[in-house]
């Protein structure tokens, strides 16, 4: 028996021997390159959903400019004769192109491609991990792993999370087995029998009681009759719990963050997974690279790092980059008169018109007019003709007072501004510089004096009715009341009425404040402009937004902005947002050139009719001989010409010209 049991364990160290030499005869292999993991381009193209879309035909009928009728076949040519013969298409089972273009649809594009890894590349007792790496504008992004787990590697996984649930289970997690109930039934029935009663008794005993009946706590008697010694051993396996995880569970089967974990379980030929990834574009983002890496683990132990492939590259098309960028001008016009106003509430002391710049905020409001008069000086394009100042007064007082009150206040502050208007030319004359005379003399410039046309209008009972309504203190039968005295005839006669209401104070104290104001309308006219009107043209600011939009591929706020044109650049952002009629419709009225043919030529196919979009497409290629290169970048117009063989194709993909 024993003879036998070394006989198996020999032959079991043979077994073992030999796997070990056949993976590293593998790992050898795939270090030196053969076999890898490569990147492939699926068959199948995106092409986007057309309403009755028609099968490709064997042969088409057009006509070219000229009105010449020609037919156009699937194709190739044959190797003796050089003629182009019709023929059946077969689709390859793999495509080794390395380019392929896409189409961006509103706002994103899916990049389809296939991880091949060859059987022999594939070990039982190995995880193969895989990094497909993104490559746009100058940034990279790693992209979910995809992870082949071999059999025996995912059964050493399994038997590690087996070991630590066998670990789990030995942990108790009832204490009260840990005591030695039965001792302790037999301690008290034989020396405190009266306490052994209490068994079957429903009668609670607090703690305290039985302290005090026994002189010794519950708490002590359990513990007296505790197994310590099997309990601290539970306490010290559950101090364990996550160094045994980490001992038996190597390399945990992670579920998360990964696009793929599959389990190889024979040698059954090559791994292919179709991978799709679905990216927003972005301003600028023409192309996008994808490179795949890995790793190859035994265990826990990284065995080799497989290098970069070769990258796939997927040229992104977009009807944004047809977007006509030419600047859109509109008639506007000028007028050689403009007009500025402003408010101020300048404070007054009760009958006086003098300024008081202490007084309230008049310092901070005649600050700010004076930096309004300030940057109207220095105004390259218009010259400051004459300011109005209009005064108003509040109703409390005598009206013939408060009239004569606005009157001077109005004049007082004229002044004051006239005079703050030459301290700021003489301010404007140093930064700028004095002119001097042929004697070195300095020359004082001549200012021409703005006038100040003082305005008043007494109580401003207009501005107290508003203040009245829109105010949410007084109530609603205040306002009735107020509006029914606001209809007296006689001002003094009204605030002497309304003097006796109990809203009043709120009135005198609140509002009436705010009628105390001084405007301000300021004159100007545009210089060296002897017309009053002129007619000319400026930049569209909304058409141009709407065309940054466009090519940003912000589909919807391009439409929204370039909607009322209704023209090339609004059909484009119909067709981002495969609103293929709404294009066809604006298109169909516009002059055939070249951009308007190429883009019927995409509508035209999306709709699958064949004829027309070819047709469209040739004439756009006559006009403009770019568009021969930009169709092998739209899928709509590439399918094409891949099928009939246009502009001289021969079956070898080329990359659009960058």
């Amino acid at each position: 028996m024993k003879t036998k049991i070394v006989l198996i364990a020999g032959l079991l160290s043979v077994l073992a021997l030999a796997f070990s030499c056949s993976s590293q005869r593998k790992l050898a292999a795939i270090k030196s390159g053969d076999p890898a993991a490569t990147l492939a381009l699926g068959k199948d193209v995106y092409i986007p959903e057309v309403k009755e879309a028609k099968t490709l035909r064997d042969t088409l009928r057009i006509k070219d400019d000229e009105g010449r009728e020609l037919m156009l076949m699937k194709a190739i040519r044959d190797e003796e004769t050089g003629d182009m013969v019709a023929t059946e298409t077969l689709d390859a089972a793999k495509v080794t192109a390395r380019f392929r273009n896409i189409a961006e649809r509103h706002g994103k594009v899916d990049l389809a491609f296939q991880i091949i890894v060859p059987g022999a590349m594939q070990d039982s007792k190995w995880q193969l991990r895989f990094y497909p790496d993104m490559y746009m504008l100058g940034d990279v992004e790693r992209l979910e792993p995809v992870i082949i787990t071999g059999n025996a590697y995912r059964k050493a996984q399994l038997r590690g999370y087996q070991q630590y649930e066998r670990f789990v289970s030995r942990i108790i997690s009832d204490t009260t087995r840990f005591i030695n109930v039965r001792a302790l039934e037999i301690f008290l029935r034989r020396n405190i029998p009266q306490l052994y009663a209490f068994k079957t008794d429903s009668t609670y005993v607090t703690d305290e009681q039985f302290y005090t009946m026994y002189g010794v706590s519950e708490q002590e008697a359990i513990e007296h009759y505790t197994n310590k010694i099997a309990r601290n051993l539970n306490e010290r396996r559950k101090r364990r719990m996550d160094e045994m995880y980490r001992k038996y569970v190597r390399v945990p089967i992670v579920t998360e963050g990964i696009r793929l974990d599959t389990v190889m379980v024979g040698k059954n030929g090559d791994f292919i997974y179709n991978y799709v990834q679905t990216i927003a574009t972005r301003p600028r983002l023409r192309k996008v690279d994808i490179v795949l890496s890995g790793d190859i683990y035994e265990s826990d132990r990284k065995l080799y790092g497989i290098p970069e492939s070769s990258p796939l590259t997927f040229y992104i098309s977009s009807v944004s980059g047809l977007a006509d960028r030419t600047e859109h001008y509109v008639e506007k016009v000028i007028e050689r008169h403009a007009d500025a106003s402003t408010t101020s509430r300048i404070d007054f002391r009760v009958g006086k018109s003098n300024i008081d710049l202490d007084l309230g905020n008049n310092r901070r409001e005649l600050g700010r007019i004076r930096r309004t008069l300030s940057s109207l000086l220095e105004n390259d394009t218009y010259l400051l003709d004459s300011i109005i100042v209009t005064a108003s007064a509040s109703p409390d007082g005598r009206e013939s007072l408060n009239w004569k009150l606005s009157r001077s206040r109005s004049e007082s502050i004229s002044r004051y501004l006239d005079e703050q208007i030459k301290v700021l030319q003489d301010s404007l004359d140093r930064r700028n510089g004095f002119l001097y005379d042929e004697a070195g003399r300095r020359i004082r410039p001549v200012h021409v004096r703005i006038p100040f046309v003082s305005r008043y209008k007494g109580e401003n009972w207009d501005r107290l009715d508003v203040l009245v309504d829109e105010d949410d203190y007084l109530t609603e039968g205040d306002k009735s009341r107020y509006e029914l005295l606001a209809r007296v005839p006689d001002l003094d006669g009204r605030d002497a009425l309304l003097g006796r209401e109990r809203f009043y104070p709120y009135l005198r104290d609140h509002l009436y404040p705010r009628l105390r104001t001084v405007a301000f309308d300021f004159h100007l006219h545009r210089k060296d402009m002897v017309k009053d009107t002129i007619h000319t043209t400026v930049l569209d600011s909304t058409y141009m937004r709407g065309v940054r939009a466009l090519v940003n591929m912000d589909y919807d706020a391009a439409l929204a902005l370039l909607r009322p044109y209704n023209d090339y650049n609004t059909a484009i952002a119909y067709m981002g947002l495969d609103r293929n009629q709404s294009a066809m419709s604006i298109l169909s009225g516009l002059k055939p050139t070249a951009s308007v043919n190429y883009l019927m030529a995409i509508l035209y196919a999306r709709q699958g009719d064949e004829e027309e979009a070819v047709s469209r497409y040739l004439a756009a290629c006559r006009q403009e001989p770019s568009y021969v290169h930009r169709g092998n970048l739209d899928p709509e117009i590439s399918r094409l010409i891949k099928a009939y063989k246009l502009n001289g194709y021969d079956g070898e993909d080329v990359p659009p010209a960058e």
